[in-house]
């Protein structure tokens, strides 16, 4: 009799709305009777701003963004100018990121640092500061720098879970082999590095779960084992995940978009980057149609994801949407695609999205 009332309340609902009803439906129908649901996964950013040169930004993102986080993820490419310059990699480090980490510790925010060694926006090619240097992530003395740069990372900061490479399913399909090889020596070499100092952090690499399901250049799902093979040392597994360039609508997602990708594995999975643009945009073969209703209608969605997988995190890089038109020259054009992923714009005004993140976190978290 319930069910069926639940029904006859659903019909006539506008659409944001019936999603959230069907959300809070699914976390009771799967709670015990006598146990209040509570989330399984800690919810948070990387510290963004519309424009990058300005530092007052920063702080009033990271005030608004950190009121609602229970974690917080530093990912980063290497800083390859400066370390192939001489500079020394504990002084960078502490220079450009100890009073950050130090404002998380402050606010009980759990730390995950994720290191890419190789090119975060053109999984092509190796970082544009290692090809103006005529070098590579495939030479050995790269690697080298690399491994030294995240044991730095780790030994200073101390987070509990640290990622070693970044969407290696889509490194392996799109970069050369020995790109991809390089990527896959400089892990394993880190991760030997870290458990002779550190034998408690988490270490994971995070995989792309649109191209795991072909959705990035219209093929079959192919899945991710190949990526346990490759990274032995794997303890959990990030998931990256912009599926507006593979659905129309974010209820298309199936519920075990990510469940699937670990069937009959027992490894803890969390979201490391990701969202659903709030404008629409057109991408190489692809229109893509959006809007803040949209992106709103996918957070309330993706809760459902999470749930399925038994996440313990998830994170979007950006709080703030960015401001084009004041980005420096150099970077790349494709980074318009992710412009419009802030839970906030450029002004730092909340977007419709915003609210149904700030309900979720109103949850309480499993212990």
């Amino acid at each position: 009799k319930t069910t069926q009332q639940l029904i006859i309340n659903l019909v006539g609902m506008n659409r944001p709305a019936l999603f959230l009803v069907l959300v809070i439906s699914l976390f009771v129908l799967s709670c015990d009777d006598d146990k209040p649901y509570q989330r399984s996964y800690r919810m948070g950013f990387q510290n963004s701003a519309p424009r990058i040169d300005n530092l007052d930004l920063f702080i009033q993102s990271l005030n608004l963004w950190t009121q609602r986080s229970d974690a917080a993820i530093i990912s980063t490419e290497v800083p390859w100018e400066e370390l192939l310059s001489g500079v020394d990699p504990v002084q960078y480090a502490i220079n450009n990121y100890q009073g950050l980490v130090e404002f998380y510790r402050s606010k009980n925010l759990e730390l995950w640092i994720y290191i890419d060694p190789q090119n975060g926006l053109d999984r092509t090619s190796d970082a544009l500061e290692l090809l103006a240097a005529g070098k590579s992530i495939a030479d050995p003395e790269i690697q080298l720098l690399y491994r030294r740069f995240t044991v730095v990372m780790d030994s200073l900061f101390q987070p509990e879970h640290l990622g070693l490479a970044l969407e290696t399913n889509l490194i392996r399909d799109a970069a050369s082999t020995e790109i991809y090889n390089g990527v896959k020596e400089a892990a394993q070499g880190a991760a030997d590095d870290i458990r002779l100092v550190n034998p408690d952090v988490k270490l994971s690499v995070s995989v792309q779960v649109d191209h795991a399901w072909g959705k990035l250049a219209g093929g079959t799902y192919q899945g991710i084992d190949q990526d346990f093979l490759d990274f032995p040392f794997i303890q959990e597994l990030g998931l990256s995940s912009y599926p507006y360039f593979g659905f129309d609508d974010p209820i298309e997602i199936p519920p075990h978009y990510y469940s699937q990708l670990i069937e009959g594995k027992n490894i803890p999975v969390f979201v490391s980057e990701g969202g659903w643009t709030s404008e629409s945009l057109t991408a190489p073969g692809r229109t893509i149609t959006s809007s803040t209703e949209i992106q709103r209608a996918y957070i309330q969605h993706h809760s459902i994801l999470l749930q399925k997988v038994n996440a313990i995190a998830v994170f979007q890089l950006v709080f703030t949407d960015i401001d084009l038109d004041a980005l420096p020259p150099d970077v790349p054009d494709n980074i318009q695609y992710f412009a419009h992923l802030g839970l906030v714009d450029t002004n730092l005004q909340p977007k419709p999205a915003l609210t149904d993140w700030d309900n979720q976190f109103s949850i309480s978290l499993k212990k």
